[in-house]
């Protein structure tokens, strides 16, 4: 097989991908959250937040606005919360969750495979996060 073959595989791959049902929910769902107003502000609110928050702390020994500090903090804290609690947001992350794991999966076969690992077996293993209750991997 040339290089060529595998790289006209490799388009094809992109080609099922997009047609996959996980792909498809993830990118309504970006679209969603990209086309959602109010979010989109919050999400500039907090980044507005967040670059004031990191210029205080450079700042500090000269200002000494500790107080103001504070209180930026807390606003950003409430709303980083209206963006987690927001509809598209939450759809969002489900759904880009789901994804990930698909290119999770397709990454390590292809990696395993270039190590010399059967591709037929080669899968992703999620790291262990100790708890038994949500896992069905090691058994």
């Amino acid at each position: 097989m040339e290089n060529m073959d595998i790289i006209a595989i490799a388009r094809e791959l992109g080609k099922k991908l997009q047609q996959e049902e996980a792909y498809i929910k993830y990118n309504m769902a970006r679209q969603a959250a990209d086309e959602d107003k109010e979010l989109q502000q919050l999400i500039a609110k907090f980044s507005e937040l967040r670059t004031k928050i990191a210029e205080d702390a450079a700042n500090q020994e000269e200002q000494k606005d500790i107080e103001g500090a504070k209180k930026r903090a807390e606003e950003m804290r409430k709303v980083y919360a209206k963006i987690m609690t927001n509809e598209h947001m939450i759809a969002y992350n489900d759904t880009k969750d789901d994804f990930d794991i698909i290119m999770k999966r397709i990454t390590a076969i292809i990696q395993k495979a270039s190590e010399g690992e059967d591709p037929e077996t080669a899968d992703y293993m999620p790291e262990c996060s100790g708890s038994c209750a949500t896992c069905g991997g090691c058994g």
